[in-house]
């Protein structure tokens, strides 16, 4: 009797929520359900890479390296392109998605659908690392939680300015950037710390502040000054969605089929490699705020969002240099390749259609029963014989 009531238990329960199952498939079947959690899954994965290999950079000592970071990164691209590629073409960054819709390749009401599914992705996979690595920052940082300093652990989730960078010398690297690295630099030794490189568990990394610079966005002549002399910061952004315009174009020399999630991953290397020094080419709204909100709320404090006024940079800047970039791509390239002439598959086919839309020259046989026999040949005759197509009616079916 026992026994039977344990088998009989998992079926009463699969027949009563068996409706809530339907009614949930249903929900998935959604278009706009489908593309959230594609968008979801795919920017957790490539946040969980690359903010894992980040925390391995500050805390692990040998056990990380800026290439490594650059690799999670590009890698993790690689798999959230691999996961939702076919269902929502794993944009996992909200400038990529606000390009789309300002140049017309998709509705603008998506463009909140997708930017819900890539923060909720961002806002978990941070969590994820606080998770996984919470004793290494507490052990690190000597269970102080610092946006700045010798043991700042905030770097970790989101990107801060080196000592070399003022706030809009920052912006137009954002606007020209690509990626989501933040920039640690090696700390100097500090006065009354005894231990050796060799005796620290881990590197010691901090983000600076440039002496006398006006952080404050818009006021004083210091951020003017720097936006004038620092042009080269505009270039990365754009880089990316150029690149990843000639990389989908199937009219241009686009990546093979099936390769394009490991072309566009090498592309995030690359540009992470070669360019990232300056701010850590934190280029991806999606990755930069909701793990900063998240520092936010785990124990960092205020500080995230005051430190050097950076925050709103990563999340203004970015759309800006993608949508430049986009425009470049179709003006300059997409423009000017050339139209290859429409063949048709089975001309034949054709030439029937337009016999059939011509109208017909036989006059009507009136007296006709409908009991009466009509012969098989005169009616093959009939449909095959050769008219004179008039000139209205091939004008109509000009392409």
């Amino acid at each position: 009797m026992g026994s039977g009531c344990c088998f009989r238990s998992p079926c009463n329960s699969r027949m009563v929520s068996s409706p809530v199952i339907v009614r949930a498939q249903a929900i998935l079947q959604k278009e706009m359900v489908r593309e959230v959690l594609a968008e979801l899954i795919s920017t957790y994965v490539m946040m969980v890479f690359g903010l894992g290999s980040v925390a391995h950079m500050v805390l692990g000592g040998n056990l990380g390296s800026y290439l490594g970071v650059n690799l999670g990164f590009g890698f993790g691209v690689t798999m959230g392109v691999n996961i939702a590629g076919k269902i929502s073409g794993a944009h996992m960054n909200a400038a990529v998605t606000f390009t789309n819709c300002a140049l017309g390749c998709m509705p603008w009401k998506k463009f909140p659908v997708y930017v819900l599914g890539q923060f909720l992705g961002s806002f978990l996979a941070a969590a994820t690392i606080y998770g996984l690595f919470y004793t290494a920052i507490l052990d690190y940082s000597g269970g102080q939680l610092t946006v700045t300093g010798p043991t700042a652990t905030a770097n970790i989730f989101a990107t801060y300015l080196p000592d070399h960078m003022t706030l809009w010398r920052g912006f137009l690297d954002e606007v020209s950037g690509p990626g989501g690295v933040p920039l640690l630099r090696p700390s100097p030794p500090q006065e009354g710390d005894s231990r050796s490189p060799s005796q620290s568990r881990g590197r010691e990394f901090r983000v600076g502040t440039v002496p006398g610079h006006i952080s404050a966005p818009g006021f004083g002549l210091g951020p003017w000054v720097a936006t004038m002399a620092s042009t080269p910061q505009v270039l990365l952004t754009g880089l990316l969605q150029l690149c990843l315009f000639a990389i989908t174009d199937p009219r241009n020399n686009p990546a093979q089929q099936g390769t394009q999630a490991v072309v566009i991953g090498l592309l995030v290397v690359t540009i992470g490699v070669s360019l990232g020094m300056n701010s850590g080419y934190a280029i991806n709204p999606s990755r930069d705020l909701p793990p900063r909100f998240f520092t936010f709320i785990a124990g960092w404090g205020v500080q995230v969002f005051r430190a050097q006024d950076w925050w709103w940079v990563p999340v203004v800047a970015p759309p800006l240099g993608a949508y430049l970039g986009g425009i470049i791509y179709l003006v300059f390239i997409g423009s000017t390749i050339p139209q290859e002439p429409q063949i048709l598959e089975n001309p034949m086919e054709y030439e029937d259609r337009k016999i059939h839309a011509l109208p017909t020259t036989t006059p009507p046989q009136m007296g006709t029963s409908s009991l009466t026999p009509v012969s098989e040949s005169r009616v093959k005759r009939a449909s095959v014989r050769p008219v004179i197509p008039l000139s209205d009616s091939i004008h109509t079916e000009q392409f």
